[in-house]
């Protein structure tokens, strides 16, 4: 067979081909070169949009995203609004520097700025006198202000139920609450009635209506023959003694002239609360003196009788707990019982069960069997009444519904109750409407038997099959190959 002789070339010959491969390769550097500059321009273009257009929320509680709450606040904003973020080089919170470079996109009169305490040391002592964490805010507009401190933003709370603590994030809540408070000087008033040897207000309570901009004043009917005028709303809250008919006259008038009044009074360890129980007599409601202890074991709770665990009867005020499968805790209540009336539209909140009945002997009760005497329930201990020309009344027939134990033990349950009867009767602007966003784990819990199946799918059966596959394709090549 005739060999093949490779051709001989001399370098003139090649010098066309290297040409056409040095410009080959020009060609693809240049256009790889305008490729790179096209996406440093877009990185560029794209770093310098919103946040809220480059980043998306996939976190389950919605962490990174603004409520619609939030943005009609904002939206309606026709002052500017300073938000000063107290924070150190370097230790900025990623969450909270993007929930404010959102609240920046949304409106040109927010306007955020950083103060290094370390550079501006005195900075926040015009503020609040408080030690100021680092991430804390202070929202400033003209010369209103609110300062808000890390702790307020990152809420940490006892679950009396798992005996945890839960942690949430209330930033957006705080800021919206603290923009409105900031840019509207007219805010609700709540009038708390002293003179009557009243409890002092639980911190749990005092601070919610911070955050929900209503001003908490004081006053005493004792030396005024009138309701302030600006009163949104009359509270008193868990008085030893007992109001004087003056003062009565003065509160059902009130009420009569569409007056909003809160009450929590229980039973009480001296004497009784005659006049002020009796403003709830017009209205068809009348009060049973004792203290309720319930018979059902299912409507009480920590193996004591005289902590309710009433029904909840849906309304406005309670859909909220209903739908989120929430309790109230009622400790030492005063029972109520309900008449039909045609002066008002009365409906009964929590109510007890047909077991429970009244210790008439109050305080002094010696058992919590029923013993003769006592009253056969059921009781209403907490009802609502509306009258014909807009007066409400939210009465609660506890002293100790506040208490921050019991609201610890319901999880926030009590104070929800109480904050949504506020709200219903001086109303519920967008900017408190907003809740915190669990920081908490969801875990999968499921039985011992659902365990051992998924162990034996996991380790058996799974590897099983895929050995089966694999034989299955040795076999059917090596039958090919025998074939073929």
């Amino acid at each position: 067979m005739k060999k093949l002789t490779p051709l001989k070339t001399d370098g003139k010959e090649t010098m066309p081909n290297r040409r056409i491969a040095f410009q080959g390769g020009s060609y693809s550097l240049a256009m790889t070169a305008i490729v790179l500059a096209i996406m440093i321009v877009i990185n560029m273009l794209v770093s310098a949009l919103p946040t809220s257009l480059t980043r998306y929320d996939i976190s389950a509680t919605k962490l990174y995203s603004i409520t619609s709450n939030t943005k009609v606040v904002v939206n309606a904003l026709d002052k500017d609004v300073t938000i000063y973020w107290i924070v150190q080089s370097d230790m900025e919170d990623d969450v909270i520097e993007n929930l404010l470079g959102k609240y920046e996109s949304l409106s040109d009169h927010i306007q955020v700025v950083k103060k290094n305490p370390d550079v501006f040391p005195t900075f926040t002592a015009q503020y609040t006198s408080e030690t100021v964490p680092n991430n804390s805010l202070i929202v400033e507009c003209g010369d209103r202000s609110r300062y808000i401190s890390y702790d307020d933003i990152y809420l940490v709370e006892t679950n009396m139920t798992s005996y945890s603590y839960d942690t949430s994030f209330d930033g957006e809540g705080a800021i919206t609450s603290a923009i409105d408070y900031v840019v509207n000087e007219e805010q609700p008033q709540l009038y708390l009635l002293e003179g009557h040897g009243e409890a002092e207000i639980p911190t749990t309570f005092s601070e919610q209506i911070e955050k929900e901009n209503v001003e908490l004043n004081t006053f005493s009917l004792l030396n005024t023959d009138e309701i302030p005028e600006e009163a949104d709303c009359v509270f008193i809250y868990a008085p030893s003694t007992d109001i004087s008919e003056e003062e009565k006259d003065l509160l059902a008038d009130y009420v009569e002239n569409g007056g909003k009044l809160m009450v929590m009074a229980g039973p009480t360890e001296d004497g009784s609360l005659v006049n002020l129980y009796s403003l709830l007599e017009n209205y068809g409601v009348q009060s049973q003196e004792g203290i309720v202890v319930e018979g059902d074991r299912q409507y009480y709770a920590f193996q004591a009788p005289y902590i309710l665990l009433p029904d909840i009867t849906s309304s406005s005020i309670t859909d909220p707990l209903i739908e989120e499968n929430y309790y109230a805790i009622v400790s030492v209540a005063q029972g109520m019982t309900v008449q039909n009336t045609a002066t008002a539209t009365v409906t009964e909140l929590l109510t007890t069960s047909a077991s429970s009945f009244s210790k008439t002997e109050g305080y002094s009760l010696t058992s919590y069997e029923k013993e003769e005497g006592d009253v056969d329930g059921p009781f209403a201990v907490a009802v609502e009444v509306k009258t014909s020309n807009d007066g409400q009344i939210v009465w609660i027939s506890s002293s100790q519904f506040l208490d921050d134990m019991y609201n610890a033990y319901s999880s926030g349950a009590n104070l929800e109750f109480t904050m949504n009867s506020l709200s219903s009767m001086i109303g519920e602007n967008e900017a408190v409407a907003i809740r915190s966003k669990s920081l908490n784990y969801n875990y999968l819990t499921i039985s011992d038997s659902t365990a051992a199946l998924l162990k034996v799918l996991m380790i058996g059966v799974v590897p099983l099959v895929y050995l089966a596959i694999g034989m299955a394709a040795v076999l059917k090549r090596r039958m090919t190959n025998e074939t073929v």
